[in-house]
C-alpha cells in the first residue's frame, strides 16, 4: 500500500493543494499486530470519507494529496517530535498516538522510540516531502500557493471538550498562516452558509497549517474542521449522500472564491 495518493487536476491547474492527512484507513500488518484487537476494524478517530467529500476539487483545477495510512499508524498533522499543539488541558495525541481522542489505550505495549522513528521515516517523511514538493512547484509556477487542509471530527469528543463542536471551524493559526484577504473570503463564505461557524476555536490549525503557512513567502494555509454528522449519518458511521451533497455545494462555493483570489 502506498503511503499516499496524489490526484492531479482534471483540467487547467490552479495554485491550490488540498491535503487530507487523516482519511486513510490502512494499517500495515506489523502495526496491526501491535494495536489492541478491534481498534483497527473501527478506527474511530479517522476523518471518514473526507477524500470522497472533496472529490469535486480536481475538476476545479485543485491538486489533492490523500493519506492511505490511518492516523493511529502515524499522525501526519502532528509535529515530527510530538511537540503539543495546544496547552489548554485537552487530550493531545502524539505523532504515534498511544490513545484515542477520549483517552482509551490503543496498545498493551506503547511503541518505543525506535518504532516511532521507523514509522516517521516510512510513513511521515514521504507524505511531507511530497507535500513540500507540490507546494514548491505551485509557488514557482504561479507565484503563490494555497494549501487547504481538510478534516472532520465527531460532533462530541469529551476528551477534547465537553460541548459539541460547531459545524465548521476555520483555522489559520490566529491569522498567521494565510494572507488576510484569503482568510476574510473563507470566513465570509462559511459564515453565510447555513452551517454554524467558528473561527480558530477550538481548533486553529494543526502542524500542517502552522508549518506550511507562510504568507511572507506567498505560501498560504487554511484548515477546515467539520463535525462528521454534516455529511455522515447520525451515528457518524456511514456516508450520507443527501447531507454530503448539501455540504459539497457549500465547499464548492468556498473553493471557487478562494481560487479566484489566489490564481
Amino acid at each position: 500500500m502506498d503511503v499516499f495518493d496524489v490526484i492531479p487536476p482534471a483540467g487547467p491547474a490552479v495554485p491550490v493543494v488540498l491535503s487530507s492527512p487523516h482519511s486513510g484507513v490502512y494499517f500495515p500488518p506489523e502495526v496491526k499486530e501491535q494495536i489492541y484487537p478491534g481498534f483497527t476494524e473501527d478506527p474511530d478517530d479517522t476523518d471518514w470519507y473526507i477524500d470522497q467529500l472533496y472529490d469535486f476539487a480536481p475538476e476545479l483545477g485543485v491538486t489533492m494529496i490523500i493519506a492511505n495510512m490511518n492516523r493511529w499508524v502515524i499522525d501526519l498533522n502532528r509535529d515530527p517530535d510530538s511537540q503539543p499543539l495546544y496547552s489548554d488541558g485537552r487530550i493531545i495525541t502524539g505523532l504515534v498516538p498511544s490513545t484515542t481522542f477520549n483517552g482509551h489505550p490503543l496498545y498493551d505495549k506503547v511503541p518505543d522510540e525506535a518504532e516511532i522513528n521507523r514509522r516517521r521515516e516510512l510513513y511521515y517523511r514521504p507524505y511531507h516531502d511530497r507535500l513540500e514538493e507540490l507546494l514548491s512547484e505551485m509557488a514557482d509556477k504561479f507565484g503563490q500557493v494555497l494549501l487547504f487542509d481538510a478534516h472532520s471530527i465527531r460532533r462530541l469528543v469529551p476528551g477534547i471538550r465537553k460541548e459539541p463542536f460547531p459545524d465548521l471551524i476555520l483555522g489559520d493559526a490566529d491569522g498567521a498562516s494565510a494572507g488576510g484577504q484569503l482568510i476574510d473570503i473563507a470566513a465570509r463564505v462559511l459564515k453565510t452558509s447555513s452551517y454554524e461557524f467558528s473561527h480558530n476555536h477550538p481548533f486553529k490549525g494543526g502542524y500542517i497549517t502552522r508549518h506550511y503557512g507562510d504568507p511572507s513567502r506567498h505560501r498560504h494555509a487554511l484548515q477546515l474542521e467539520m463535525a462528521k454528522d454534516n455529511y455522515m449519518d447520525d451515528f457518524e458511521k456511514k456516508y450520507h449522500p443527501e447531507r454530503a451533497g448539501k455540504m459539497r455545494e457549500s465547499l464548492k462555493k468556498l473553493f471557487v472564491e478562494l481560487i479566484n483570489e489566489i490564481k
